[in-house]
């Protein structure tokens, strides 16, 4: 039960995540990369993105 909890939890994050990164102001190509990284790296990927990489993206990408 708990770990169902869990893992709805992780997929509704992700979904606003990919939708956040969607929303920035990034080439396509970037949002790909973005996107494939964040999903690829599950619970890790989403504690990343969260508390560093949300305000740093755009950077990243110049």
């Amino acid at each position: 039960m708990i770990g169902t909890i869990i893992y709805i939890i992780g997929i509704i994050l992700c979904i606003k995540a990919v939708l956040e990164i969607l929303k920035m102001n990034l080439s396509t190509g970037a949002k790909v990369i973005s996107i494939i990284v964040l999903l690829l790296t599950s619970w890790i990927g989403l504690i990343v993105y969260y508390l560093y990489a949300k305000n740093h993206l755009t950077e990243w990408f110049k």
